[in-house]
């Protein structure tokens, strides 16, 4: 799949206490989740984004099943247009291996990481692995599971919200000033 140009920002998302409730996951005997509740807010969110043309991609540590079972009869396993999990990549974040994966999949390269915002609730695995590589950073911060204190400046995220139901209207956010950017930079050349 390649990137579609018809909107300017392109959303990484992590999924355990993200946009699931990691608290109400029920596993296997090897630790795949079977299935989870999500976090309120979370499949609008989804949904909206997905609406709007935005394109979606999951980076996820953790089994491809746990994310096929947490997603998948719900109807929002398809609206990623790529999927990153470590299962499949071999390695965990915060590697950059598994941002790249899912921007290369999308057909992205570094001069388009300025329109990926990459969502996460860990501030070592998604927020610093995410701006190591250049990535902007949306931290959500609703998971009592997860630590709120940054230990390293690489944790500290661009944006925060508490939920994921925040999402769609920092985005369109982003999105206008994306876009205005962008003519400023046309009106810019335009009189060189």
């Amino acid at each position: 799949m390649t990137f579609s140009r018809r909107r300017r920002i392109v959303v990484l998302l992590d999924c355990g206490d993200t946009l699931a409730d990691e608290g109400t996951e029920v596993k296997d005997e090897r630790g795949a989740t079977l299935r989870a509740e999500m976090i309120p807010g979370a499949e609008r969110a989804l949904r909206r984004l997905h609406g709007r043309g935005h394109v979606l991609a999951l980076v996820a540590d953790g089994f491809v099943d746990t994310f096929r079972n947490i997603l998948a009869p719900r109807g929002l396993w398809e609206l990623f247009s790529a999927r990153s999990i470590s299962e499949e990549v071999g390695i965990d974040k915060p590697a950059s291996a598994m941002f790249t994966r899912a921007l290369e999949a999308l057909g992205l390269g570094s001069e388009d990481y300025w329109r990926v915002v990459m969502v996460g609730n860990n501030l070592e695995r998604d927020i610093a692995g995410a701006r190591r590589l250049g990535l902007r950073t949306i931290w959500v911060t609703w998971a009592p599971r997860r630590r709120k204190t940054r230990e390293h400046p690489d944790e500290r995220p661009d944006y925060t919200i508490a939920g994921p139901s925040e999402l769609p209207r920092l985005i369109a956010r982003l999105e206008r000033e994306a876009a205005s950017a962008e003519r400023a930079e046309r009106k810019k050349r335009s009189r060189l």
